[in-house]
């Protein structure tokens, strides 16, 4: 039985196309796509920005301990609300992390799940992400909305909200940077 030359194309069309859903390959290959596509955060303009009516938030660092958002008042601070198990998520962390390479020693980062400890090192570990990770207690009162992930927000030294992202944004930008550098100078 012979199989034509077209035949055998559409069939490694169709195990190439396949390969997306069922292998590794699919998977690494949706993260680059949600990276290529990701687009820069949105500048809110200023008459339009939220200030911060409190701090009063209650969360846990990396080692499980409780502490409270009030430690930001008076900072520059990135937040990002993310999952370990949603691939735009994986998809923007590559760039918080740059972001978070640059800027971790100036700007308060809060890289925020609600989920338990175990998949987030696992998670963490297998991407080689170092940034602290933070614990969202369910329930606790926020001061501002908390999104659905990915979703970020950028608050400047006074509390207004200069970003608020909902879905997946390149953080790592030289606009984002000349803003975080702005932000940072700003009294």
């Amino acid at each position: 039985m012979k199989i034509k030359k077209r035949t055998l194309l559409n069939i490694i069309l169709f195990a190439f196309i396949l390969s997306f859903f069922l292998t590794p390959l699919g998977y690494h290959s949706k993260v680059l796509l949600n990276q290529l596509f990701a687009g820069s955060p949105t500048v809110i303009p200023v008459e339009n920005r939220e200030q911060i009516a409190d701090y009063q938030w209650t969360l846990k660092d990396p080692q499980w301990e409780f502490f409270n958002f009030e430690r930001s008042k008076g900072k520059v601070v990135f937040i990002n609300f993310w999952a370990s198990w949603r691939l735009p998520c994986a998809a923007e962390l590559a760039g918080i992390q740059d972001l978070y390479d640059s800027y971790g020693d100036r700007v308060d980062f809060y890289i925020v799940t609600d989920e338990e400890r175990p998949p987030v090192r696992a998670f963490m570990a297998e991407k080689k992400f170092d940034f602290p990770v933070t614990y969202m207690i369910i329930g606790e009162k926020a001061p501002f909305e908390v999104l659905m992930p990915p979703a970020s927000y950028l608050i400047d030294k006074n509390g207004y909200i200069v970003i608020q992202e909902e879905g997946i944004a390149n953080w790592d930008s030289s606009g984002i940077h000349a803003l975080l550098d702005q932000l940072l100078e700003e009294k």
